[in-house]
């Protein structure tokens, strides 16, 4: 695999890492706000913002996975493809 292929992949999870850091504060943030309006419209009602951060923090956890590679993203070599290529061979 050549180093500019390596260092696209490198820059793929690098912006995927960042874009879970951003993700996290802003789901901070949305938690923050949604339970302020609870709090300060009805307190004595259902913690409806629960529903918020559950959405949300399944979204966050999946995100997370995919930016620090643990969904199986990995850059396909060349190995890979001969596999694959091989595979494809012996099915057709």
């Amino acid at each position: 695999m050549s180093d500019e292929t390596l260092r696209d992949f490198a820059k793929k999870q690098l912006k995927k890492k960042r874009d879970f850091k951003v993700y996290l504060w802003v789901y901070a943030f949305v938690v923050g706000l949604t339970s302020a309006v609870w709090y300060l419209t009805s307190p004595s009602a259902p913690y409806w913002p629960a529903w918020v951060i559950l959405g949300m923090g399944i979204a966050a956890f999946f995100v997370g996975l995919d930016a620090y590679g643990k969904l199986g993203s990995k850059p396909i070599t060349d190995a890979d493809i001969d596999a694959e290529v091989e595979r494809l061979k012996r099915k057709g």
